[in-house]
């Protein structure tokens, strides 16, 4: 499938429907979603709190390509692209970790945490390190979350660092630190999996652990009862706790309320940490939802911050890679239990794989045509789908052109 075939085939999606089936099936899609998606877009990439001092890295794919996070001795956090300048070997492995240097495992060439090359033996005496340091990646950071792009001129950000920031400042995410993350396989296009992420209107039967605190009869962008939004934010106000919505076409953040007595997106709605992240209110504030097209949401509570994120594997293959951030100074054992804290979306996770996976089976079949979504109850899935729609469509008149 050429270019020309999938801007012939985007343009047959009636509005409001979702995508014809080549789109969740087939591997030219796929190459398509990294090229014109992954590849121009800002992705959330993880926490500050992940490589708080010098030397600390985290090392992650996106699609196919590698790509490395370095905490540099000077301060500043750097992303690369996790290909040796030599003959192209990762440095590091997929994970966490911590190093004076980044040192290839194939040929022991050497670079900095600054990505100068170091050193390599054997080369000729023309040879010119200055020539060979490792490829940059765009980097930015806002209020403790970090998100690159892999693109050479990347979108404007500047929206973004200005809205979120104080809706996020309050979470201290610059105080936290990574209490675990699990990576689930999920047997289907990471488009499914995105829309499914997106909505509620299977939460009220497919997620009864969620649906004790989140409130899954939300319409639209979690509208509420006249009562229940005006009492929630005269509270936040007193607070001092911005709520928004605020957004563009690729990302949104907006505080909510949990549902009537309980105070934590916990199992049983009560607090499961005890040193909070932010206690105003007596950590009774709700959630803070932000999410970042084309695959990441997080929740930060007063207790918590999850973070979800859908990395595309292949056509039919997606990785669900989760975080949970708390307060630095919480003890493991002590302050939280690992298995509490992380049930609920876990089992959340688990059901959304079936749901995913479901879906997936459902769509390959020569009988799938696109379906209308809900307006009231799937308008983030509809909001994701119109700006996948757009972005394929702005790539490919730029490719034309």
């Amino acid at each position: 499938m050429e270019l020309g075939d999938i801007s012939a085939l985007l343009r047959t999606r009636p509005a409001g429907h979702s995508l014809p089936r080549a789109f969740y099936t087939g591997s030219a899609a796929f190459e398509f979603d990294l090229a014109a998606i992954f590849g121009t877009s800002w992705l959330f990439a993880g926490f500050e709190a992940e490589v708080r001092n010098p030397g600390d890295y985290i090392s992650f794919m996106v699609g196919r390509w590698p790509v490395i996070i370095v905490h540099g001795r000077d301060g500043e956090v750097r992303a690369f692209h996790n290909s040796c300048r030599h003959r192209g070997s990762i440095l590091c492995k997929p994970g966490q970790g911590s190093a004076a240097r980044l040192v290839c495992p194939y040929h022991s060439w050497t670079y900095g945490l600054d990505g100068r090359l170091l050193a390599a033996s054997r080369m000729p005496e023309d040879f010119q390190k200055s020539e060979h340091g490792l490829k940059p990646v765009h980097l930015e950071r806002i209020a403790g979350a970090i998100f690159i792009c892999l693109a050479e001129t990347p979108p404007d950000i500047s929206v973004m660092r200005r809205d979120l920031t104080p809706l996020l400042a309050p979470h201290n995410l610059g105080h936290a630190k990574l209490a675990f993350q699990s990576t689930l396989v999920e047997y289907a296009n990471w488009k499914l999996v995105m829309e499914n992420g997106r909505e509620c209107y299977h939460c009220a039967a497919g997620h009864p652990e969620l649906a004790r605190t989140f409130p899954v009869h939300a319409s639209a962008y979690f509208g509420f009862a006249d009562d229940t939004s005006r009492n929630f934010e005269a509270r936040m106000a007193a607070l001092g706790m911005p709520m928004g919505p605020v957004g563009e076409d690729w990302w949104q953040a907006v505080r909510f309320p949990l549902n009537d007595g309980t105070v934590a997106m916990t199992t049983d709605g009560t607090f499961n940490v005890k040193k909070l992240m932010n206690d105003a209110g007596g950590g009774d504030t709700g959630s803070l939802r932000w999410a970042v097209e084309p695959n990441n949401f997080c929740h930060s509570t007063s207790e918590y911050t999850f973070a979800f994120t859908a990395i595309p594997v292949s056509p039919t293959e997606t990785h669900v890679v989760s975080k949970w951030l708390v307060h630095e100074d919480a003890v493991e054992g002590v302050d939280y239990d690992i298995d509490t804290l992380t049930h609920l979306w876990t089992q959340t996770n688990l059901q959304d794989k079936e749901f995913a996976e479901n879906n997936q089976l459902g769509v390959n079949s020569p009988g799938y045509t696109p379906g209308p979504y809900s307006p009231e109850a799937e308008s983030l899935t509809l909001r994701f789908v119109d700006w996948y729609c757009a972005r394929a469509a702005d790539y490919l008149d730029r490719a034309a052109a």
